[in-house]
């Protein structure tokens, strides 16, 4: 799903007019055909934005507004209908934060009104673009496979000895390919790194290196056992 529309629920109307100015800074240097939105309560307007996930969206909302519902029930309204759409709340009280993150599930952020707010929001705002944009996929077709992944879904590459095939891990598949290795590099862009002789890292999904124990693990909790000494100091140099 592509990003469509920023929807910020705010009944301050000094917090609203900051939200504008940075998301009108930010996105118009990025997509100026996304939309924006501006709630300062729960309306059916609103609730047909949430109950329709055919879209993704970014919702920055106020924890607290002077109506019955709050934030955190809107927030609990949107997990109920959507998981793939990105959550920001905004709010006064930083003791929320707790709170917050035991009500509603995967929020993207908890940024306080009083604690460089701006700065902060805009800095999400670019990372949601970057994850939202990153779009790049491994193609291959022939007359024996037509394979398309996303890179960021590619977990690691590696060579089957027996088989004498590459094996493309996601995280939930494994795609057998007949090509080798550096066949296979040369399709690939720069967030990939060979660590093994019979393996190839997204190093952006790697969350440790074990190089005393020759493996890596992944964002996912796997573990991978195919790490050589002999790139650590290449994968070093670019991670």
């Amino acid at each position: 799903m592509s990003l469509t529309s920023f929807i910020v629920v705010e009944d301050d109307k000094k917090t609203q007019e900051t939200i504008k100015d940075v998301l009108r800074r930010v996105i118009i240097s990025k997509d100026n055909t996304i939309n924006i939105k501006y709630f300062t309560k729960y309306t059916s307007e609103l609730k047909t934005i949430i109950d329709d996930n055919s879209t993704r969206k970014v919702y920055i909302m106020d924890i607290e507004l002077e109506t019955k519902t709050s934030g955190i029930e809107i927030a609990k309204m949107i997990r109920e209908k959507d998981w793939e759409s990105e959550i920001i709340f905004i709010t006064s009280h930083d003791k929320m934060f707790e709170t917050v993150y035991r009500s509603v599930y995967q929020v993207f952020n908890f940024i306080e009104k009083f604690y460089d707010m701006e700065k902060r929001l805009e800095k999400d705002i670019e990372l949601i673009f970057q994850k939202n944009f990153d779009n790049k996929m491994l193609c291959i077709s022939n007359r024996n496979v037509d394979l398309q992944i996303f890179y960021r879904a590619i977990t690691h590459i590696t060579r089957d000895k027996e088989e004498r095939k590459v094996l493309v891990h996601t995280d939930t598949n494994v795609f057998k390919l007949n090509m080798n290795l550096n066949d296979i590099v040369n399709l690939l862009d720069d967030r990939f790194i060979q660590v093994h002789r019979s393996c190839i890292a997204n190093r952006q999904r790697v969350h440790e290196w074990n190089w005393p124990k020759n493996y890596f693990l992944l964002d996912n909790g796997g573990k991978v056992e195919y790490l050589s000494k002999k790139y650590k100091k290449e994968v070093e140099r670019v991670c």
